[in-house]
């Protein structure tokens, strides 16, 4: 880092800067816990001595303060596959039944933009297709934030949600389903070689709030790669050239990951994540009637409270499939 020409390569530097922090604030939190535990050892046999319950309870609660930053530096330690680091993107997708799969889709976007902002990262909504009454058909996300990738790769899958419906007259019970599929936000520095040939570009009228707001162009686009099938749209610039610009990003992503599973011979299972929105394919399911869990049906954690994970409470969920890794 002191080469004068190490700065040249912007991209290169920054994320040997942010490998340099990761690495430097895991080696700083272990000196620090491993002084606090030995002075927390002392004062022990002190208060043991003194026969001070009160310093006994407060050193307990600290080694248990120890051992939840302990616990998050070991979650760090996972996040070290080569697109962890990244920014990610987020595909969500109602699945059959209307209304109803499309007000669940709905509530997955703002949980997951609420667990963005619970770790304070930053999110940017790509492209959004509204319901017909209530919810949405389907939208994108990117999400900017130290290892955003890592934290959300185990995300992708069908989400499965039970409750009494707000829009069954009858109120009764449903069950919807939605898709999530995360995928990494490329470097500058990833070459991905995309030929025109293999490309088809659609324009369309953005689908924005109305009014004297409405986009009256066709700004809004559509890129299919024909050799992968992979479709990207972006509609949230109202220059046609900036949209296409960051469908072709976009795309670059969604076919660098694609190589990464195939490396990893992940690519049956995820093509059988997707296969199809429904029943047997869930990897998490929300009941919020007739009684209140959430499940992740890999690792078989459970949550009592629905709402709490709604509005974004994840990480224990996220930890969880980390370690399944």
């Amino acid at each position: 880092m002191l080469d004068a020409e190490f700065w040249q390569d912007k991209a290169k530097s920054q994320k040997i800067v942010k490998e340099k922090k990761l690495f430097e604030d895991l080696i700083n939190s272990y000196d620090q816990s491993n002084k606090q535990l030995y002075d927390l050892d002392d004062l022990y046999k002190l208060a043991i001595d003194e026969n001070n319950i009160d310093i006994q309870n407060e050193v307990n609660q600290n080694i248990t303060d120890l051992r939840l930053i302990a616990k998050k530096n070991e979650i760090k330690c996972f996040l070290s596959n080569e697109a962890d680091p990244l920014d990610s993107y987020i595909e969500i997708h109602a699945g059959a039944g209307g209304t109803e799969s499309q007000d669940w889709a709905d509530m997955l976007r703002k949980m997951y933009i609420k667990w963005s902002d619970n770790k304070n990262f930053k999110y940017q909504i790509v492209s959004e297709h509204r319901g017909d009454e209530a919810g949405i058909k389907s939208s994108t996300i990117k999400i900017e934030g130290d290892y955003a990738f890592g934290w959300l790769k185990k995300e992708s899958g069908i989400h499965r949600l039970v409750r009494i419906s707000p829009f069954d007259s009858g109120a009764r019970r449903h069950t919807s389903f939605a898709s999530v599929w995360v995928y990494p936000v490329v470097d500058e520095n990833i070459n991905i070689e995309i030929k025109e040939k293999d490309l088809r570009i659609d324009t369309y009228r953005s689908s924005g709030a109305g009014g004297q707001h409405v986009n009256t162009t066709d700004s809004a686009v559509r890129i299919t790669h024909i050799p992968s099938k992979i479709v990207v749209q972006c509609q949230n610039e109202r220059s046609q050239h900036k949209n296409k610009e960051t469908c072709m990003n976009m795309l670059k992503a969604r076919l660098y990951d694609f190589e990464i599973k195939k490396k990893e011979e992940q690519n049956q299972n995820t093509e059988a994540i997707k296969s199809e929105i429904g029943w047997g394919h869930q990897i998490r399911s929300y009941v919020l009637q007739p009684y209140q869990l959430v499940k992740d049906n890999r690792t078989n954690y459970e949550s009592t409270n629905p709402q709490k994970v709604l509005d974004g409470e994840i990480d224990e969920f996220l930890e969880k499939s980390l370690y399944k890794i």
